[in-house]
């Protein structure tokens, strides 16, 4: 007889209907502390859209992880932006009260565009939780108060620059260090990066940089006892990863090439890697990454949270989805001061004792909008409904 599966922790059942009257779309815009540069480009700012959906005297916050640029997906601020309005959106407003996953339901037609939708349902998790009094560590299924951090650094000017930034986290007590890498500065980097810290744990991320015929470059970094390499080849690939794998020691962790439960069979029945980066915005939100994270869990990969540079509000859902049993490893739940000066919270994410975050506890998401510092940064804002 086939072996027992882990029950899904998902309780949408603590959640009683909604209705959304009106909704807001916005878009804020925090300048990051330093510049952030990984084998697509450079980003100095974080321009990030939240949605806001109103009913029953509560509002609820979605962010979306979307980009500037359509480079790590397809999808923008401008993209999502215009399908919330014009399709999302209008297909909750003024509909009679109802769970959170029936209201889901009523856009389910709406095809792809994976961070729109998540946006959209983070907002109502986020509204339903507070109608209800439950956070969202609770329905998700939070299996600790805790989640371990790590923390990814972009691509420095020098070696020297990168161990600099390295030695300041370690001593901050971030428990991994990512480093973004690219063809031409990769090698070097793990060398020097192993040799000057030969205890911490080290993971590279290539961000789609590399193609079939690097092989032989990626065989070198098997040579430093790398926690994984991350999502070496393009987006859209599963058979090339499943190819390289089978020939390097070192774990491949697969980000892009998973944008649903599906991908995530299909990269597990061919051995595409062994770690994957779940991120609910790619995933279309979490709901689905909690069922990324049962089928990583039934198959014995671990599994653990990435992170798109999101403000409080994203980073408030992944904390709470980082805390589920099968996110074993370190994610990118870095502090709030990590990337910026000042977050939109009232009570920023700040890194606790051991190299840890605390799952928030209050309803919804269990934070709360500065209102000074959402007008102080807001680009754009619209009424929907």
């Amino acid at each position: 007889m086939p072996e027992a599966q882990p029950p899904s922790p998902l309780r949408l059942d603590l959640l009683g209907p909604v209705a959304v009257e009106h909704a807001d779309l916005r878009i804020v815009e925090l300048p990051l502390r330093s510049p952030f540069t990984t084998s697509f480009g450079t980003q100095t700012v974080r321009r990030a859209l939240l949605v806001e959906c109103h009913g029953d005297g509560a509002t609820g916050v979605g962010e979306c992880a979307a980009g500037i640029e359509p480079a790590y997906s397809a999808e923008t601020v401008t993209t999502a932006r215009d399908v919330l309005r014009h399709h999302l959106l209008p297909g909750v407003l003024g509909q009679p009260a109802a769970t959170v996953a029936d209201q889901l339901q009523r856009v389910a037609w709406v095809r792809g565009h994976n961070m729109a939708r998540a946006a959209l349902e983070m907002a109502l998790l986020d509204l339903a939780g507070r109608i209800s009094g439950v956070s969202l560590g609770a329905v998700l299924g939070a299996a600790s108060d805790r989640v371990g951090c790590g923390v990814s650094i972009g691509i420095q000017p020098s070696l020297d620059a990168t161990y600099a930034l390295i030695d300041g986290y370690l001593a901050a007590g971030y428990r991994r260090i990512k480093l973004k890498c690219r063809p031409g500065y990769d090698v070097e980097l793990a060398r020097g990066v192993r040799t000057r810290f030969p205890d911490a744990l080290v993971m590279l991320d290539a961000n789609s940089a590399y193609r079939l015929e690097d092989l032989p470059v990626l065989h070198q970094l098997d040579a430093f006892d790398l926690m994984m390499l991350e999502q070496p080849l393009a987006h859209d690939d599963l058979v090339d990863h499943a190819a390289v794998q089978a020939q390097l020691r070192t774990p491949i962790c697969l980000d892009e090439s998973v944008e649903s439960v599906a991908d995530a069979r299909a990269a597990i029945q061919l051995r595409a890697g062994r770690i994957v980066n779940i991120k609910a915005g790619r995933v279309g939100g979490l709901i689905p990454a909690v069922a990324v994270h049962d089928v990583c869990r039934a198959a014995g990969w671990p599994v653990w949270c990435g992170g798109m540079l999101e403000t409080g509000v994203g980073r408030a859902a992944n904390v709470a989805l980082a805390a589920l049993p099968n996110f074993t490893l370190p994610g990118d739940t870095s502090a709030s001061d990590r990337y910026f000066e000042a977050d939109i919270l009232t009570e920023p994410f700040q890194l606790q004792p051991g190299g840890t975050l605390a799952v928030p506890t209050g309803p919804g998401l269990g934070v709360e909008l500065d209102p000074a510092r959402v007008a102080a940064t807001t680009q754009h804002h619209e009424r929907v409904g």
